[in-house]
């Protein structure tokens, strides 16, 4: 297991294939946004993850303050489509990532898709809530996303956690 400078982290935990990470795809409200405002913390930890990992986020912009977020992240997110499956739309954006290459991150019914798909999900049991779908379908449960993202900054944490 080693961190690579080119936009990846090599994760290889005991008795699964080696993992190459290279995105890291975000719900935005209640992961790492409460009520439509980024969690303290989060701003300077993301700055370190993009910096190895390519950052997504996915919103449906519940709050409507998606645009000062982007800015503060420095991100663009992607906006679902209104009046279409937001599980199905986050499953597959992850999938057209390549899913192999994806750890993400969400608390909601609609991340469970999305946090199954990827190659590492990480469910954030955050000041919202979280749904037992995403609970059931993560591979790991974060007590907050500063939790969640220290985890991928520091991938040994994962192996530790992950390892049989």
């Amino acid at each position: 297991m080693s961190l690579i400078p080119f936009q990846m982290i090599i994760v290889e935990i005991p008795g699964r294939p080696k993992l190459t990470i290279e995105h890291l795809v975000l719900d935005v409200n209640g992961t790492i946004a409460l009520d439509g405002q980024l969690v303290s913390g989060v701003i300077d930890r993301l700055q370190s993850l993009r910096k190895i990992l390519e950052i997504h986020l996915l919103t449906a912009d519940t709050h409507g303050r998606q645009s000062e977020i982007d800015k503060a992240l420095e991100v663009t997110g992607i906006r679902l489509t209104p009046g279409e499956d937001e599980a199905k739309q986050k499953a597959r954006y992850v999938n057209d990532l390549g899913a192999d290459h994806v750890v993400a991150m969400g608390n909601g019914a609609n991340d469970a898709l999305m946090i199954e798909a990827a190659a590492i999900g990480i469910v954030v049991l955050g000041s919202e809530g979280t749904s037992v779908d995403a609970l059931r379908a993560a591979d790991i449960v974060a007590p907050n996303p500063l939790v969640a993202l220290d985890l991928v900054l520091n991938p040994k944490r994962l192996v530790a956690t992950l390892r049989r």
